[in-house]
């Protein structure tokens, strides 16, 4: 790891040292947060990497080397595994998804039932395609909306749990069983698309996920930290995730030493399942922002990513109008979605500084990245607590860290 001078690449040291002590007085005195992380880069090269608090409880304080669960900063890798595919003219992004996952074929759209009674549907307007996988049109949801007699019937199954009794197959066929909450395209939900499409990238591929990734992607762009299961050797670097309780207590989730992450799930999650270091998300976000190249391993073409990063929202919508989602990464006002990301298109209508054209997401866990193709920026913030939008973090961060720019 190299770190350059701020001045260097226009940021103003002790503006991005304030935001050090932002989160130190703000999150970690206060407890909020655990512990925190935060990487700055511009051009690929980094601009500022600290790290505070104990990654676990009464142990070592986070370094460069800490691991945490990234939860749905896996979904951009899991698209970006898919859009690979499609540069081999593997499949396509207007194919129907039945055409690959036969077990959702004749899914219909919820017309009734539910808590008991056999639920209704009616014919979709359009089949689902691949791309509203990656843009969350698919019609699917996520159990933990609590929105609906569908994200019911996902709760009651425990599909979800990944070290439940479903593997990512068995999976796709239990949702083959249940209504679309929408006909695919009409409207946009955050949901289980993107294990769906880890799906997808296994049968066209016919590797599993786990094997995709390490061989194609993580091994070629050196991210050395980044897998579904922590190994032995590794696991002591791997941070305590907290959680609220009812009460509003910040509880621990899932020790370090003890975690679920040290046992390989039975349902490989493109959704979700990854752990990483700041280091190995740092190396994706510059691949990205490099257009699919990185220290001269090219993965995809500079057009797939611009593909990637545009906004999908049919007609040039945005989440504001099309959005009937109780919980997003992302907030509506001023933004699309892309094949993978969240993309601004609106600067003004975000109220937070930034440059149309930059892509974004998180996760459950509170980690968040993002990349600015205008300024040559990205983000990659880690930590360890759950909800993630308990706290405004990330909007904040992305303030200092723009009023910083020099």
């Amino acid at each position: 790891m190299q770190m350059t001078r701020p001045g260097r690449y226009g940021f103003d040291a002790a503006r991005l040292a304030r935001i050090d002590a932002f989160v130190k007085e703000r999150y970690l005195d206060s407890g909020k947060l655990p512990h925190a992380q935060l990487l700055i880069a511009r051009d690929g090269e980094i601009a500022h990497f600290s790290h505070q608090g104990a990654a676990r409880q009464g142990g070592a304080p986070v370094d460069e080397g800490t691991l945490f669960r990234i939860a749905s900063m896996t979904k951009p890798i899991t698209s970006l595994a898919f859009m690979m595919l499609v540069e081999e003219a593997r499949v396509a992004l207007d194919t129907p998804v039945h055409h690959v996952l036969p077990e959702l074929k004749g899914l219909g759209v919820y017309a009734g039932g539910g808590a008991g009674v056999p639920f209704a549907t009616k014919p979709t307007a359009e089949p689902m395609r691949m791309v509203d996988l990656l843009r969350h049109t698919s019609g699917l949801t996520y159990s933990f909306q609590n929105r609906t007699n569908v994200d019911a019937a996902y709760r009651q199954s425990k599909m979800e749990t990944w070290h439940g009794n479903l593997t990512l197959d068995e999976f796709v066929a239990a949702l083959g069983k249940l209504p679309l909450e929408f006909s695919p395209g009409a409207e946009w939900n955050y949901s289980v698309s993107t294990d769906v499409l880890g799906a997808v990238v296994e049968r066209v591929s016919g590797m599993k996920l786990d094997r995709f990734f390490e061989e194609r992607i993580f091994a070629p762009l050196g991210m050395v930290d980044t897998f579904f299961l922590v190994p032995a050797d590794k696991i002591d670097r791997l941070a305590d995730c907290w959680a609220l309780d009812d009460s509003g207590k910040r509880v621990l989730y899932d020790r370090g030493d003890a975690s679920a992450w040290s046992r390989f799930p039975k349902l490989v999650s493109g959704g979700g399942g990854l752990v990483s270091t700041a280091l190995d998300y740092h190396r994706f976000c510059s691949f990205c922002l490099n257009g699919g190249v990185l220290d001269g391993v090219r993965l995809v073409s500079p057009k797939t990513i611009e593909l990637m990063t545009m906004n999908h929202l049919p007609g040039g919508s945005d989440l504001a109008t099309m959005s009937r989602s109780l919980f997003s990464e992302a907030t509506n006002a001023g933004t699309g979605f892309g094949l993978g990301f969240a993309v601004t298109t609106d600067v003004a209508r975000t109220l937070v500084p930034g440059s149309a054209g930059e892509y974004y997401w998180g996760g459950m866990f509170s980690t968040a990245f993002f990349v600015d193709p205008v300024e040559r920026i990205h983000l990659v913030f880690m930590t360890q607590f759950t909800p993630s939008m308990r706290y405004p973090i990330r909007r904040e961060l992305k303030t200092l860290i723009y009023s910083a720019l020099t």
